[in-house]
């Protein structure tokens, strides 16, 4: 029996429902596309078959890293008018990050295009031509189980107004802060000693059929994540829209 085989598929949670789109929690570690010889891939056809719908459409994508909130639409039509709200920058976003490296600011806005780096990777430019742009605060944590100088571990509260590939990640590089355990942008040893990588897509904040659609959900996996000192700062965050001016 090969690898792959043995792998359960997981459970997906079901965040919000209606007659247009579904909303999922993703798990970290499950790749958005479909990967030959890994059952625990292919979000799509995942949830097709948990949630007994013939067909979904893709209308944003998670990096296989990253958990969270992601929207899959019922129809074409409903996928296309999903497509037009994101270019028109109609549905806010909001992304939880933790990294362990001092920051070379607190809070602000990054912007900068987005290149192509070595090995699939992308890197911040100071041109401004297609830039990526993201507004962010952050929160220091002090942990007590830490003995020993303790690394600068911060809690990121992220809004992209933007949707460009690995654009967060690039983001909290440039900021001297990649995300803990992200093995893409931080450094090897380092991301290795981590049980994910520490992104969530944690809220999504966006009007539909003139309703206002607010939708929060915490990330579960991870033991930075569940640790009481973030999880206390999670909740200071409860309404992510009231954050950013």
């Amino acid at each position: 029996m090969s690898q792959s085989s043995q792998v359960l598929v997981p459970s997906i949670e079901l965040v919000y429902q209606d007659d247009d789109f579904i909303v999922i929690n993703k798990p970290a570690g499950i790749s958005f596309h479909f990967e030959q010889d890994n059952l625990n891939s292919g979000i799509i056809p995942i949830c097709e078959q948990q949630f007994g719908i013939a067909k979904l459409w893709p209308v944003h994508r998670l990096d296989k890293m990253t958990s969270g909130l992601l929207i899959l639409a019922k129809n074409a039509d409903v996928a296309e008018e999903f497509n037009a709200k994101f270019r028109q920058g109609l549905i806010d976003k909001y992304y939880l990050a933790i990294a362990n490296k001092k920051p070379k600011k607190k809070m602000g806005w990054v912007k900068g295009d987005l290149a192509s780096a070595r090995r699939g990777s992308f890197k911040l430019l100071k041109s401004m031509d297609n830039p990526s742009i993201t507004q962010f605060i952050s929160q220091s944590l002090q942990f007590d189980d830490i003995e020993g100088p303790a690394p600068s571990y911060r809690l990121f509260l992220l809004k992209p107004h933007t949707g460009k590939t690995h654009q967060l990640r690039v983001v909290m590089k440039s900021l001297g802060s990649p995300i803990c355990g992200d093995i893409r942008y931080q450094e090897s040893e380092q991301a290795k000693q981590f049980d994910r990588g520490y992104l969530h897509a944690y809220a999504l904040n966006f009007k539909w059929r003139g309703e206002t659609i607010r939708l929060l959900h915490s990330p579960a996996q991870g033991g930075l994540f569940q640790n009481d000192v973030v999880q206390e700062q999670i909740n200071e965050w409860s309404e992510p829209w009231r954050c950013f001016k």
